[in-house]
């Protein structure tokens, strides 16, 4: 019921931005990337049909901006078959809530997530005292508290398949958040990563407002796992993807995609794991 469903009390329009914000990018016929502020949603679907699934939901007070993408890509009234997180975090399911009231369309996201989606616990809090630019040090600004989706959250299936995304599956790639997943298409080797990895250091003001072109690892002041998060993108890399489209950043694909992730498994101490913060060991 609608009254069950409801963001925490700290959500709130944050006054960040970039060069991309509103702009979208065509990856593949039947993948559109849209940049909200910082952040990236992703529309999986044919825009001459209706079938069509959204990926993350975008900041906070992004709901008009999702709707009209939305519909500027598959038409007036259209609405999702679905909507799938890669996690819960603030900058991922800003919109979500009131995405489910205007389309009551079910939600997916990993077993792990489901205390942050369902209004039993909140995240840890970020670390502003990581290693990192100026975004790190604004991170306690950011919300934690858990949203509340009631009954339109529902645990992805275990067996790897994505409901309503024919020929994807999801990875699960913990680290940046328990219940952190991936998206992978076998037939092209497409994949939707969230924020296992990223295109533009996240921590740094001045790169996120420019999107200067550099993979990294996931934000440094909201992940709490190292260790599995280098793990993940071991995983990831193993894939051999062609075309990663990213949480933060510009997609990437080709040479420019298997020659950086090779560079970040190998060196990821070194790239990623920030020199110190209360949650590196």
């Amino acid at each position: 019921m609608e009254k069950d469903l409801s963001y925490g009390s700290d959500y709130k329009y944050l006054p960040v931005t970039s060069i991309r914000s509103g702009l979208g990018v065509e990856v593949r016929p039947d993948i559109y990337c849209h940049t909200i502020q910082i952040v990236n949603i992703c529309l999986v679907g044919d825009p001459k049909t209706e079938d069509f699934v959204l990926i993350d939901t975008g900041m906070p007070k992004s709901v008009d901006e999702i709707i009209s993408v939305v519909e500027g890509r598959f038409g007036s009234q259209s609405r999702p078959k679905a909507i799938v997180l890669t996690h819960g975090h603030f900058d991922h399911v800003g919109a979500v809530v009131d995405l489910v009231k205007e389309w009551n369309v079910p939600v997916y996201a990993h077993e792990l997530e489901m205390p942050y989606l369902t209004g039993r616990e909140s995240y840890p809090e970020p670390d502003p005292t990581v290693e990192g630019g100026m975004v790190a040090k604004m991170s306690p600004i950011f919300p934690i508290e858990p949203i509340n989706l009631g009954d339109h959250v529902r645990p992805l299936p275990s067996d790897g398949s994505v409901p309503e995304l024919l020929g994807f599956r999801w990875i699960h790639t913990p680290g940046h958040s328990p219940g952190h997943i991936s998206l992978f298409r076998e037939e092209d080797r497409l994949l939707i990563v969230g924020d296992a990895f990223v295109t533009v250091k996240q921590d740094s003001l001045y790169k996120v407002l420019t999107q200067d072109f550099e993979i990294n690892g996931p934000p440094r002041y909201l992940t709490t796992d190292w260790q599995a998060a280098w793990n993940s993108v071991k995983n990831l890399q193993a894939l051999n993807p062609t075309v990663a489209v990213v949480g933060h950043g510009m997609p990437i694909s080709g040479e420019v995609l298997s020659n950086s992730l090779e560079k970040l498994v190998k060196e990821f101490d070194r790239i990623a794991i920030p020199d110190y913060g209360k949650y590196v060991q």
